[in-house]
């Protein structure tokens, strides 16, 4: 194991062996933490005044994420403790719970419609977005599947194209909620994990542009798709109805430039910036840290992404397949949803309505974002046994064999 490896990881011995040790990757929780706090630090100062209008309470929104954070914390805690094999081994079933859940949001009475759109269940009086837990479902699936036919994925057209059918589906379930964004990530993100599990370049190019062709073909057949898609090429052309979102989006990041107005001095928040605390929280956080929140920001979700492959890494070099690709999925998907909400932002890619990972006020998904989380740092556990009880087991080898040799030469 690199001096590198051990530095960044804390060990909590339970017992003589490395068996029985806690590896937890430090520095992923550290990018973690502080991606979450100054989301929690932004989400507050983007709806202070909008909490204040719609509740009396000036903090609701501080309050619930608070909340929504240990929640996810604990599902994040709940997962560290579950092996990944056993993932693994119940990924079918999973993959089932997973298609029912996006079923589900059209039974009435079960489904909740909001904003047009259908993607929640309601559960107890509490709604839930299947999509966000569906996505990883899926994801489990397809990292079983890379290490199952790994032979045919990586020979063959057919072996590719089975997993993209299912992506297929999947996105035509969540494309009917309509959640066009979520779609476009579960696809962008199963694809690139499958060109990372050895899929040939021939056939992933190939896929690639049958589905660019496929996704054209959706979005021109619905004038409601379509209207979105190219209403941020010139959102000016109708700044009062479907480019008032980007363009109060764009007068935030103008005015923060190089330093930001300051933490709370806004003014598009309040009441211009539609969602300011959800899908466009990153606009309210160029406008008052600017350029340098922005440069700030950046960097942590970039290093979240290195440290995901980095760990996928070290599963890959202790023989750990499964978990390799589950880690590199996750780097693929925060990186992914983390651009497409800032160029969304930013007017440089169509509105999608996908929170910025972590940041964004949002229960399903952060609460979904942080347990993936556990399953990263468990991939990191994992791969750090396997590396130490293979070094064990190697110099314990060696002085066998040192100790034979020394009774040979006698």
């Amino acid at each position: 194991m690199s001096s590198s490896a051990a530095g960044s990881s804390m060990s909590y011995a339970r017992s003589g062996r490395s068996g029985g040790m806690i590896h937890i990757d430090s520095v992923t929780v550290a990018i973690v933490l502080a991606i979450a706090l100054l989301g929690l630090v932004m989400v507050t100062s983007a709806s202070v005044s909008i909490a204040s209008k719609d509740t009396g309470e000036t903090f609701f929104y501080l309050e619930r994420q608070l909340v929504l954070m240990l929640i996810g914390g604990a599902f994040a805690v709940l997962l560290f403790c579950i092996p990944t094999r056993l993932l693994e081994k119940v990924s079918v079933p999973l993959l089932v719970v997973a298609v029912a859940m996006l079923m589900l949001v059209f039974v009435p009475g079960l489904g909740h419609t909001v904003n047009g759109s259908r993607r929640w269940l309601q559960l107890a009086g509490l709604n839930f977005q299947a999509s966000e837990l569906a996505r990883v479902l899926v994801i489990i699936y397809l990292a079983s599947y890379a290490v199952r036919r790994e032979e045919e994925l990586r020979m063959t057209f057919g072996g590719l194209a089975k997993p993209l059918g299912l992506l297929v589906f999947v996105g035509a379930l969540l494309l009917a909620e309509p959640d066009l964004g979520a779609g476009t990530v579960l696809f962008a993100t199963g694809f690139g994990m499958l060109f990372l599990a050895g899929a040939r370049l021939r056939y992933v190019v190939m896929m690639t542009v049958a589905a660019g062709a496929g996704f054209a073909v959706l979005a021109m057949s619905s004038g409601y798709r379509m209207r979105r898609l190219t209403t941020f090429l010139n959102p000016w052309a109708d700044p009062y109805n479907s480019g008032f979102q980007l363009t109060q989006s764009l007068i935030a990041i103008g005015r923060g430039q190089w330093f930001g107005v300051g933490l709370g001095e806004s003014v598009q928040k309040l009441f211009y910036l539609p969602e300011a605390h959800t899908d466009f929280l990153f606009a309210v956080l160029a406008e008052e840290l600017g350029l340098a929140g922005v440069v700030v920001t950046l960097a942590l979700f970039l290093a979240l992404v290195w440290r995901s492959f980095y760990i996928a890494r070290l599963a890959s070099d202790a023989g750990l397949k499964f978990q390799a690709y589950l880690a590199s999925a996750f780097g693929l998907w925060v990186g992914i949803q983390a651009l497409i909400n800032m160029g969304v932002n930013m007017g440089v890619l169509p509105t999608k309505g996908l929170t910025l990972p972590f940041m964004s006020y949002g229960r399903s998904s952060l609460i979904v974002s942080l347990a993936w989380v556990g399953l990263l740092l468990r991939v990191y556990h994992e791969a750090m046994l396997e590396t130490r009880g293979s070094a064990t087991v190697r110099r314990r080898t060696g002085a066998k064999q040192g100790d034979l040799l020394i009774e040979d030469g006698e």
